[in-house]
């Protein structure tokens, strides 16, 4: 089912197209509806049913794999007999150590702090929501979460794993690790909470638990 932008008055509030650009009224939908663009047919957004729990839901597992992913081994090398193994943060730790610090603040943030700290920002803004109660400082968490979105680049990690284990396996014996997995797992976790998570929907259960 759908709804159609063309036809109806908004609330006030546009979307734009990421496809065609073109702006719309936003339309409310009801749950299990989509609302397309009217110029090219892209999804606009969804009323997804459940949305904030399975976001929740979705953080939460995140968390769990993030802490699998800086635990457990990532990569671990066997040369000459010689074998070694790294973490994580291992990566942006090296570059701190050199005179490319600030490129190991940029690894370590992207890849590790952001997508943690956005997964923490999820949890905390819809849990109380969903309990029925709005959550404190909910405009510095709404705030945190538009400032962290763009930097959550766990899968860009991912890719740079992929070509180290290439690049390696030509002069060493290299075998994935339990961290790797984790790791995927909360990328794909992360893209699901957000994916789930519609930030004008959670204000306005926000704005109703006040009332």
């Amino acid at each position: 089912m759908g709804a159609s932008p063309e036809k109806q008055q908004g609330d006030g509030e546009v979307r734009v197209c990421s496809e065609c650009d073109l702006v719309h009224h936003h339309v409310p939908v009801r749950r299990g509806q989509t609302a397309y663009c009217r110029r090219c047919g892209k999804t606009l957004y969804r009323g997804h049913t459940f949305a904030l729990e399975r976001s929740l839901a979705f953080a939460v597992c995140g968390l769990a794999f993030f802490a699998v992913a800086n635990v457990a081994p990532l990569l671990v090398f066997t040369m000459q007999g010689n074998s070694n193994s790294n973490l994580l943060i291992d990566g942006g730790l090296e570059f701190l150590k050199t005179d490319f610090w600030f490129l190991g603040i940029l690894v370590l943030f992207a890849s590790v702090i952001a997508p943690f700290l956005l997964l923490c920002v999820i949890v905390v803004m819809v849990t109380p929501v969903l309990m029925g109660r709005a959550p404190m400082m909910s405009g510095v968490l709404f705030r945190a979460y538009a400032h962290l979105r763009p930097w959550a680049m766990g899968e860009i990690f991912i890719i740079g794993i992929i070509v180290a284990y290439v690049k390696l396996s030509d002069f060493a014996d290299v075998f994935v690790g339990t961290a790797l997995f984790g790791f995927m797992g909360m990328v794909i976790s992360s893209v699901l909470a957000l994916l789930y998570l519609d930030p004008r929907e959670l204000w306005l259960r926000i704005e109703a638990n006040r009332s």
